[in-house]
């Protein structure tokens, strides 16, 4: 089961990396070019949103109950904390991630509620921008201390 969460989680960060960039790049266009908000932003918006919380769903599965870096950190909490792997996953990750989530849906709101269209677009580039930056920075790269591969196909 833990393999198996791993890697739809692994592979599930390309699309919600591709939709809140597209979502950005959607919102700093129609900003700039004072463009109509069309139900085609509207559905990208839900998408990216719905992306980051099924991504966030299998994430806190392995948090809570598969990853043995979180059962471990679980176990001795001060310990954790002064390992850097273990407070990696037990904290710093799970964190970025929980901000991403809130402001994705915090942003998918604000851009349905705004009064213009332009302010639409403003509040989509900025708050699925912030989703973006908060999702690369949250990501285990390759070649960081606790990276992991970018196409998982297995444990």
């Amino acid at each position: 089961m833990y393999s198996t969460a791993l890697v739809l989680h692994s592979w599930l960060r390309w699309a919600v990396l591709a939709l809140a960039l597209l979502a950005t790049v959607r919102g700093i266009q129609g900003r700039l070019g004072h463009g109509a908000w069309t139900p085609g932003h509207r559905r990208l918006n839900l998408m990216a949103t719905i992306a980051i919380d099924v991504q966030f769903l299998i994430g806190l599965s392995l948090y809570l109950f598969l990853s043995p870096f979180t059962t471990e950190a679980f176990g001795d909490f001060g310990t954790a904390m002064s390992t850097p792997a273990l407070r990696y996953w037990a904290v710093e990750h799970v964190t970025l991630m929980v901000v991403a989530l809130a402001l994705a849906h915090v942003g998918n709101v604000s851009a349905r509620k705004a009064a213009s269209d332009d302010a639409r677009h403003l509040r989509t580039a900025i708050f699925f921008g912030a989703v973006l930056l908060l999702t690369l920075a949250g990501t285990p790269w390759p070649g960081l201390s606790n990276g992991r591969p970018l196409l998982r196909l297995g444990l």
